[in-house]
């Protein structure tokens, strides 16, 4: 309500302010008018910017200025050309105000990715972190991170974007029981994330309207903020590293911290279903590694001790035969 009446005002008093400070006619008049009605239009053009919209603009403005004039004078100083003096005499306001645009929109580009940099200091007066790290959807249902970070390994400031977290809200918001579950928990996961004090959270609000594709999005920003990517896709971690970022795969981290077996090897397996071939049986380690054994068929059921033949390493996945002693 105030606001209203404070514009009422401002109507009011710009002709009366026009008639008797300018000229006491109609061009007094329309001159406070239209004063009162520019006033107006950037206050309602200011209540639609973000402060931090605004504070990025005058910053980048006021850095435009100042470059301008130290242009205005070194340049002049340092060639001794009348002709060089008199061509920045002449465009001294003209330069001063490309700048000054110049300097706005570069601030107000790149003032999110402020919030991406790490300038936190410890008491002992070193850096808090390392680097960025970028994650991905996949690996915040997949939800393996968040004990990762717990055992401290991963280190630097940890970056969520905003439509990662859109994809994430999606799922949890899914028809599909199942996909709402993962999305849910994904968002449990995310709020755990931002609470540890094993690592700094941030979410990024840098988007990209023209591109469709989260992964497209993902590998732009790590190229443009020079970040790693945190993923469990398989197929990204191949687009990603082929577009020279770095990828921490949290399956390829659970992969090698597998116990290794070797070929020779015995060890104890029950072996729950049969396998493609007639006469081969399935079993799984207690860390989830699929174990074919051949000959395993009649022991369906039993828990038995096998021999180890051959390891196969996929990026998927490890893969174990072994026969039945």
């Amino acid at each position: 309500m105030f606001i209203y009446i404070a514009r009422l005002l401002v109507v009011i008093a710009g002709p009366v302010i026009g008639y008797m400070q300018i000229s006491q006619d109609a061009r007094g008049i329309l001159i406070g008018t239209a004063v009162a009605v520019c006033v107006i239009a950037a206050e309602i053009v200011i209540q639609k910017v973000h402060l931090d919209d605004m504070i990025a603009g005058i910053i980048g403005i006021i850095l435009g200025l100042v470059t301008a004039s130290l242009i205005n004078y070194v340049v002049p100083a340092l060639i001794d050309s009348p002709a060089v003096t008199e061509a920045f005499d002449n465009y001294r306001l003209l330069l001063s105000i490309v700048l000054a645009y110049i300097g706005m929109l570069i601030a107000l580009a790149k003032k999110n990715e402020l919030d991406l940099l790490d300038r936190e200091i410890r008491l002992t007066g070193k850096k808090l972190s390392k680097g960025m790290k970028l994650v991905d959807a996949s690996a915040i249902i997949d939800a393996r991170i968040l004990d990762v970070i717990e055992t401290g390994f991963v280190e630097g400031v940890l970056v969520i974007p905003s439509f990662i977290m859109n994809e994430v809200q999606a799922f949890s918001d899914s028809p599909d029981e199942e996909k709402r579950k993962k999305g849910r928990r994904a968002l449990d996961i995310v709020n755990k994330m931002m609470e540890t004090e094993k690592a700094t959270v941030k979410i990024y609000d840098k988007d990209y309207q023209e591109i469709e594709e989260a992964d497209v999005k993902l590998i732009k920003i790590c190229r443009e903020v020079r970040a790693s990517l945190i993923t469990c896709d398989f197929n990204l971690t191949k687009a990603a590293t082929a577009q020279g970022v770095e990828v921490l795969n949290v399956n390829y981290l659970a992969n090698s911290l597998k116990p290794k077996l070797l070929p020779g090897e015995a060890v104890e397996l029950f072996i729950i279903q049969k396998g493609k071939d007639e006469r081969q049986g399935v079993g799984f380690l207690d860390d989830g590694t699929m174990v074919v054994v051949d000959g395993g068929k009649k022991h369906i059921g039993k828990k038995v001790e096998v021999t180890v033949t051959s390891v196969l390493q996929k990026p998927s996945g490890k893969m174990i035969f072994a026969r039945v002693d």
